[in-house]
């Protein structure tokens, strides 16, 4: 990327092979993930030094390594710190990798790592939340939604998923969502109330944004928690503290850096995901696999929010 702007600022060019440093490692990538991050790169909305090459999350195979990173030739390996992913190769830190364990295929680690371990400390972390409680997850037939009302599940949550479409519906209630709303149908609030016996549900997990952010705190029971994790449909305005003061609520808006804070930290949530898709706990669903060449398509897919499940730039 040259310039910010549309899909098609993302240019395929041929760069110079980068030998590792100190504490690195050269990873011959599979795939990479995208993921809206990087479409808020693309646009701006989070800044970066131009020109860079996009993307954060892969996995591949370590061709390179320098002494003491503990990783050889050979070794699978995934990550969601790795800068530039959108690539053949990347040169990484070694503390940023994880191992691919033996039962997931190097493609689906990537496919699954960012957005399963933004659902495994959305679940785990912002909040408390006991078997029996209801919880809305909005997009729940996306690639995190999917994931998160999955996890949700298996800890006995009760789920009100969302969706755009009828279709979408289907692929929320096969992920486990015990209540499905199609926004254009009903109005998602008024559900949470009704399912709950007007008291709402211990949480809201948001990543659209703008056009839902206000109905997601009116479906919140008191002291329930509003977690907002993205803007897909936009920025949320201000908030006036005070319009949380109805019901006493809590706001937050996490990141996923502040959660892998340390190598323990994402190692145990990195662990946790991929030996629930070893297991079969975990489901993952690949919505398309593009060529690196294109990943302006992809952008342009993510972004008509007609897709479900992941996307991934093969090189």
């Amino acid at each position: 990327m040259h310039e910010l702007g549309g899909p098609e600022v993302l240019a395929l060019e041929e760069v110079d092979d980068r030998a590792p440093g100190d504490g690195e490692v050269v990873v011959r990538l599979e795939a990479a993930g995208v993921n809206f991050v990087d479409v808020y790169h693309r646009t701006g909305l989070y800044r970066r030094d131009l020109p860079f090459v996009p993307g954060s999350e892969g996995a591949g195979v370590v061709v390179e390594a320098a002494g003491g990173t503990g990783f050889a030739p050979g070794d699978r390996v995934a990550s969601v710190r790795l800068p530039g992913s959108y690539a053949e190769a990347v040169a990484a830190p070694a503390d940023v990798l994880v191992r691919v364990p033996d039962g997931v295929a190097t493609d689906l680690a990537a496919a699954v790592l960012l957005q399963g371990i933004t659902a495994h400390f959305l679940l785990n972390s912002t909040c408390e939340l006991a078997a029996g409680d209801w919880c809305v997850v909005h997009a729940a037939a996306g690639g995190v939604g999917l994931l998160l009302t999955q996890m949700a599940r298996v800890q006995g949550l009760r789920v009100i998923g969302t969706t755009s479409t009828a279709a979408k519906a289907e692929k929320a209630r096969g992920a486990g969502a015990e209540v499905v709303v199609v926004h254009s149908e009903r109005d998602f609030s008024e559900v949470a109330r009704e399912v709950t016996d007007g008291r709402g549900v211990r949480a809201v997990f948001d990543g659209i944004g703008k056009t839902t952010f206000e109905r997601s705190l009116d479906s919140l029971a008191p002291r329930a928690h509003m977690v907002l994790f993205g803007q897909a449909s936009g920025k949320v305005p201000p908030v006036d503290p005070l319009r949380l003061s109805k019901g006493s609520l809590f706001l937050t808006r996490p990141g996923i850096a502040d959660y892998t804070a340390t190598r323990a930290e994402m190692q145990w949530r990195a662990d946790d995901v991929l030996a629930a898709v070893a297991s079969g706990t975990l489901e993952i669903h690949v919505h398309e696999r593009y060529p690196l060449a294109e990943a302006s398509r992809a952008h342009a897919a993510l972004e008509s929010r007609k897709t479900t499940g992941k996307l991934l730039l093969v090189p």
